[in-house]
């Protein structure tokens, strides 16, 4: 009898304090979405602004939906061939007793659940930021429903799920450069790539209508995403959150500041959206690799994402895409960029063994990483292409033409962001909606406004 007792007594116990924390980095993920919404909303023009909160918001009760029903089944399951999970006892949560633990940690299995579930919400949202202006709210609410199921819930037990297999390869990823940022970037080109330019793209100014609005998306972001990451260790015994947590602060405040100085050389002005796209990037950037890096590792890490997502979002106006709000820029780049340094800034110190290129483990993790890297961005780009394909040919994506001239807004909700009717109308209506102020590249401000 005495292995088992020793056995018994290793085995985890519900830790409340574990518990807890879990709960909290929930809420504070759940709160990136609304946050994600005000982040994009104030980047598009007036006429757009709800249509682009929506397309967020919708998510968290779509994808919510899904989880329960069969989402965290397909994703954290019994493993099927290392592509999907499968257990009839996560189907609709049915199963699952109110202390029974996550295996091997000491977290109810709903609390890893419902942490789990606002990584799958916030990450089809991301997607929308590159699909502003022109995409129908149904068609939109449909890719969702398709893509959570086709898309990320397989993606998602690739990367995590025991038996996946970049899992069973080793690639790191510890809160989601793969399974949420390059997956998000690589189904927003593929969309865009179907769906085509906004009216007006290259022509027409399509200036954001309220940068304080993504200053404060880009806040709330900021600060939820301590949760996103720190809590991805599912508890706080070893150090490894801690580790996470400061470095998601340090590589957050140096892509902003390199992407700034970037800026500044490359344009000439230190930007307020270039300070939140900054520091969007280094969030991104930092969320693989965190647990793996130090902080001086996690320094270089942010710079380098912020200079590297800092060029890429000109490229659309190279390559002739429109990625109206970045996504491809920011979010598949910085997903890419911090996956792959893991293979050269890896300590061996953190969350494993693993050791990069600087520190004397030779070029094996970086080759992991480039297999899940190329994987992930292969089959959501690919997949995510022909469901907007056949969306597009059944019901269709866009809006009409003439409903994205006049305002998404009013064709999609009936609903505009603000209403200036108490002005009076007439000459005060119009002077509620004042023209953007000058740029030095137009100092007369002679670009038409366009609300």
């Amino acid at each position: 009898m005495a292995p088992a007792i020793t056995l018994a007594a290793d085995a985890p116990t519900l830790s409340p304090a574990n518990t807890g924390f879990m709960l909290i980095c929930s809420a504070l993920v759940m709160l990136m979405t609304p946050g994600l919404a005000f982040f994009y909303g104030g980047m598009v023009r007036v006429k757009s602004t709800l249509n682009m909160l929506m397309m967020s918001f919708i998510s968290l009760g779509i994808v919510t939906i899904l989880w329960v029903l069969y989402g965290f089944s397909l994703a954290f399951g019994t493993d099927k061939g290392s592509i999907i999970g499968w257990d009839g006892d996560f189907v609709g949560l049915s199963g699952i007793g109110i202390t029974q633990l996550w295996d091997g940690y000491t977290i109810p299995i709903y609390v890893f659940a419902v942490f789990q579930l606002m990584f799958a919400i916030i990450t089809p949202a991301l997607i929308s930021g590159a699909l502003a202006d022109r995409v129908k709210f149904s068609a939109w609410a449909l890719f969702i429903a398709l893509w959570a199921t086709i898309v990320y819930f397989p993606v998602a037990h690739w990367v995590w799920g025991t038996g996946g297999w970049a899992f069973d390869l080793g690639v790191i990823d510890f809160a989601g450069g793969t399974a949420v940022h390059i997956n998000a970037g690589a189904a927003a080109l593929g969309v865009i790539l179907v769906i085509g330019k906004r009216v007006g793209f290259k022509k027409d100014p399509m200036r954001p209508h309220s940068l304080p609005w993504t200053m404060l998306g880009a806040g709330l972001l900021w600060f939820g995403w301590f949760g996103f990451n720190a809590g991805s260790w599912l508890g706080n015994d070893d150090g490894v959150g801690a580790l996470m947590f400061i470095n998601t602060q340090v590589a957050t405040a140096a892509a902003m500041l390199a992407w700034l100085i970037y800026e500044k050389i490359r344009h000439g002005a230190f930007t307020s959206l270039g300070a939140a796209s900054g520091a969007v990037a280094g969030l991104v950037a930092i969320t693989p690799s965190g647990g793996s890096c130090s902080p001086l590792g996690a320094i270089a890490i942010g710079a380098i994402a912020g200079v590297l997502c800092a060029m890429a979002v000109g490229l659309k106006y190279k390559f002739g895409y429109d990625d109206s709000l970045d996504v491809v820029g920011v979010h598949l780049v910085g997903g890419i960029v911090g996956s792959l340094l893991i293979g050269f800034f890896a300590t061996g110190g953190g969350q494993s063994d693993a050791a990069g290129l600087f520190y004397g483990g030779g070029l094996s993790q970086l080759w992991k990483q480039l297999a899940g890297v190329g994987g992930v961005l292969a089959y959501s780009l690919i997949a995510s292409a022909i469901l907007a394909f056949l969306i597009d040919k059944t019901m269709g994506m866009r809006v009409p033409e003439d409903d994205e001239v006049s305002g998404i807004d009013q064709a999609e909700h009936a609903e505009t962001a603000y209403d200036y009717s108490g002005a009076g109308g007439g000459a005060l209506a119009r002077q509620a909606v004042p023209a953007p102020a000058a740029t030095p590249k137009d100092p007369q401000n002679t670009k038409k406004v366009d609300a």
